[in-house]
């Protein structure tokens, strides 16, 4: 009876002493999703970082920007790095979710990038042109053209506007609407394509020098779209988010970005 009794005992401290563990364990790890350029690229620089404070990061990538915000939300990742606040603020609309900016930090500027031509002045009447058609990065593309004098949009529509609103069309442009991930696959086949920053990397483009016009670090659409690190409404507080915030904001973070992405990623902090 007495050994029944201590094996039974004995048991009960194991199990109770793996479940601490394993909470403990999982109270340590971050799970954060990212584009994979230059968003996971940036984070694998704070894990050392993050680490030598007893968290363990792990990047989790996508190639998309719905899936990540539907992973934060049913709680699979603790944080996201991929997206704009306006971006983040028209998915929890309709998408009924509840997602908050923990910092802003980095901006990348939207380019033009050439297809069948090689120049804006190229731009023959009736050309094609590929842009996101996600509601805020079609608003952002559509302003870049009207900046690079190939449409006027209508003002009042600002960061909403579609092609609705465009008022002037003097080449008769044909505007396609894509998802981002797709567009620089595209450019065989239009006359040029308005491409975000991150997509743009991963198809080998740095914007600066192979852009045809970009939006400038000091514009207001740089103070609009600076990409954030997202969380859960309620999540603010959360002594590991805040050391991921800091982490990503630290003098080390901000000369890797300048050095590695010269001008394509710009940090702003």
């Amino acid at each position: 009876m007495k050994k029944k009794l201590l094996a039974l005992l004995l048991t009960t401290v194991f199990a109770v002493s793996g479940i601490l563990s394993g909470c403990g364990s999982q109270s340590k790890k971050l799970v954060v999703g990212a584009s994979p350029s230059p968003h996971a690229e940036i984070l694998k620089e704070v894990q050392s970082a993050l680490k030598d404070k007893g968290y363990e990061l792990e990047i989790k990538e996508f190639t998309d920007y719905v899936q990540p915000n539907l992973a934060l939300q049913d709680k699979t990742l603790d944080a996201n790095y991929f997206q704009h606040k306006p971006y983040m603020d028209n998915f929890n609309v309709e998408n009924n979710t509840q997602l908050v900016s923990a910092a802003g930090i980095h901006y990348e500027p939207l380019g033009i990038y050439p297809g069948k031509v090689k120049s804006l002045d190229a731009i023959a009447d009736g050309a094609t042109i590929a842009v996101p058609n996600d509601t805020t990065n079609e608003a952002r593309a559509l302003l870049l053209l009207e900046t690079a004098g190939l449409i006027k949009v209508n003002p009042t529509a600002g960061f909403k506007a579609t092609v609705k609103d465009i008022t002037q069309n003097p080449k008769n442009i044909k505007i396609k609407e894509l998802e981002a991930a797709q567009l620089a696959r595209t450019l065989p086949d239009v006359d040029v394509a308005v491409i975000n920053g991150n997509f743009a990397l991963q198809a080998g483009f740095n914007v600066e020098k192979d852009a045809l016009a970009k939006e400038e670090a000091n514009s207001v659409a740089a103070k609009t779209y600076i990409n954030i690190l997202a969380i859960r409404k309620g999540d603010e507080n959360r002594e590991d988010i805040k050391a991921l915030v800091d982490a990503l904001k630290s003098e080390k973070v901000k000369k890797f970005i300048e050095e590695k992405y010269k001008g394509a990623v710009v940090p702003l902090f």
